[in-house]
Formats: structure tokens, sequence, C-alpha cells
């Protein structure tokens, strides 16, 4: 049987083929008689709108505005934190309402505040600022057996928190918490707490750097530094604190007074600590971070 032929289309045919115009596509009508919205667009929609309703859109602003303010090395960990801080707060693990007992509400508001506290460095002075009224209001909010404002003896366990945490010695820091701590109950406003959080971040890392200055003394076969010597750079060290003391000075200056030391006058004092080549007596880490911090809380006003 012979095979049919089949016509190809004629280059006219073509031509009218390609004038035709387009057909747009059949829009779907609901029952109403008005047309409906895809189904992806619809979804896109949808999602955009539930994470706004609950609030998911304001709170990754929130979070990555902090981290543009805080620049922290590691962003991936800093915001981890960012949102374990926040599931604390949820009301699920009582952060909207009153948790089984006022002690925990109480450990609650104090890690709040004190991971406020550590987002940025005391030397950037903004960022710490906003950080410290941040905390402040953590812990000055009510509850039900709690009224507004804060209080000397949260104030005072927020600073043992802080030290404690900065590894600094108990013997070392007890002296400035003595001076800058407010009775158990007497009513702590914003300036004194922000004075007292600084100027405890500013001894912990005063105690850390002369430390680092110890270990530059130290002997390591005696695992003790020569008193003479050890003795020779804190009298150096009180006399750059002295040179930074402008009647006001804020902590942060004593600290950057300490910095200033330079290696010429530290070498000077030494030569002449050891000129008598004898013996010394050894000088303990303790006794130097001990004697170095007391040079600093001197210079530190009492509260009240």
């Amino acid at each position: 049987m012979a095979a049919v032929p089949v016509q190809l289309p004629s280059l006219k045919m073509a031509a009218v083929e390609k004038r035709r115009p387009a057909v747009a596509p059949v829009a779907n009508f609901t029952d109403s008689g008005r047309p409906s919205v895809s189904r992806a667009a619809a979804g896109t929609e949808n999602e955009e709108d539930f994470l706004r309703q609950v609030g998911v859109t304001e709170m990754l602003r929130a979070a990555l505005l902090k981290v543009l303010e805080a620049r922290p090395e590691e962003p991936i960990a800093f915001l981890a934190h960012y949102f374990e801080n926040m599931a604390l707060r949820s009301p699920a693990n009582g952060g909207a309402g009153e948790p089984p007992g006022q002690l925990l509400l109480q450990q609650q508001r104090l890690g709040r505040a004190l991971w406020h506290l550590r987002l940025a460095h005391h030397s950037q002075r903004t960022a710490f600022n906003n950080n410290v009224s941040v905390a402040y209001e953590c812990l000055s909010a009510g509850g039900r057996k709690k009224k507004p404002g804060l209080d000397g003896r949260t104030y005072s366990e927020l600073l043992k928190r802080i030290c404690r945490d900065g590894e600094a010695p108990e013997e070392v820091v007890a002296p400035l918490l003595r001076k800058i701590q407010c009775r158990d109950h007497e009513a702590v406003p914003l300036s004194v707490f922000r004075a007292g959080m600084r100027t405890c971040f500013v001894l912990l890392e005063f105690v850390a750097r002369a430390g680092a200055l110890y270990q530059l003394l130290e002997d390591p076969a005696l695992a003790a530094a020569d008193r003479r010597v050890g003795q020779a750079v804190l009298d150096t060290l009180g006399d750059a604190l002295q040179a930074g003391d402008s009647g006001a000075a804020a902590p942060a200056r004593y600290l950057e007074a300490g910095s200033r030391l330079g290696p010429d006058s530290l070498a000077l004092a030494m030569d002449r600590a050891v000129v008598t080549r004898r013996p010394g007596v050894p000088m303990t880490r303790e006794e130097f971070l001990e004697k170095a911090a007391a040079l600093f809380i001197a210079k530190v006003k009492p509260v009240g």
C-alpha cells in the first residue's frame, strides 16, 4: 500500500501564523466571578504575611541590627547566643509570665542582663551604653511580687556575677565591690548602674593586663617574681596612673594610662631593683595582682 504524502506548510501559511496574536492564558474565575490568584503568587504572599504576623521578620531585623552594632568576631556564635536569649524570654520559658519560683525569675533576669552587657566592649561607648540601658530595663521590670525599679541587692548580685565570670580573684575584686555596691533595699538609678558596670569591666581588663605583665617578670624556675622587681614595676605603674589622674577621670582613662607604661621606664625600674645582685624575696602572682588592683581601686569614687 502506497504511503500518503504529507503536505508541508507553505511560506504564506507560516507568515499568517506568525502574525496571528498569541492566545492569552485563560484566567481562573471563582464562583463569585472574580479572577483567582495563582497558587504560587498566593503562596508567596501568604508566607510573607505569616512571617510578618508572628514577628519573625522584625525579630530577624533586630538580630541583624545587633550584629552590625556589636560587630562580633564570630557572627554565627553571636546570633546563636542572641536567639538562645530570645528563647529564655518566651512565655514557654517564663519570660512573659511568672515562673514557678521568684528565684528562677531573678536568675533569668540576671542572665539576660549579663548577656546584653557583654554584647559590646566598654570602649565602644555608644553601643555599651545602649546595652547597659537594656540590661537596666531587664532588671527593673515589675512582676506579680516585684515593684518596678532596680534595688541594691540585684545590682550587687550582678556585679558579683560579672567579677566571678571574669575569673578575677575574689580578694582582688572584693575592695571594689565594697566601694560601688549599694544597700539591698536602696533604689539604684541608671547613672549609678552604668558607672558600676563600666568600672567593673574596666577593672577586669586592668587585672588581666597586670597578669600578663607579671608573666614577663616571673622566673619559671621559682614560679614567682623577684619582689624588688615586682615592687619597682608596681611603683612605676602607680606613677603612670597618678599622671593620668585629672580629678574627674573615668576608670577607662586609668586603663589607658597603664597601657602607656613604656618599656623604657619598666626596664629602668627593673635595672635599679636588681642593681645589688642579691637574692630577693619572691612575690607571688596573687600578691602582685592584688597590689596592682589596689592602685586602680584607689582612684574609684565610692557610690554615694
